[in-house]
């Protein structure tokens, strides 16, 4: 599984709209460069947690696969011996 471009782009553009043209439409007030700090910090926070997310799921954190007799083999190792059942 690879990364597909269509959604980096769309949510690329869809933050990047949100922090970086949404602030320029902000009216004229007493909390106006509040407001745009406030609209560029949701795009890039909310951005940089979606890649994160989006990222991680390329390569997810999956425990090895052993084979059963390296289990049974750490099982009686660690003291915790597991009865064998006839397969």
């Amino acid at each position: 599984m690879g990364a597909a471009v269509l959604p980096f782009i769309i949510f690329t553009v869809l933050w990047g709209g949100i922090g970086g043209v949404l602030p320029f439409f902000v009216p004229k007030g007493p909390n106006r460069g509040i407001i745009q700090v406030i609209l560029m910090l949701t795009g890039v926070c909310c951005w940089l947690f979606w890649i994160c997310c989006y990222v991680a799921q390329m390569n997810p954190l999956i425990g090895p696969k052993v084979d059963r007799n390296t289990i049974l083999w750490m099982a009686k190792q660690w003291g915790n011996e597991i009865a064998q059942s006839p397969i």
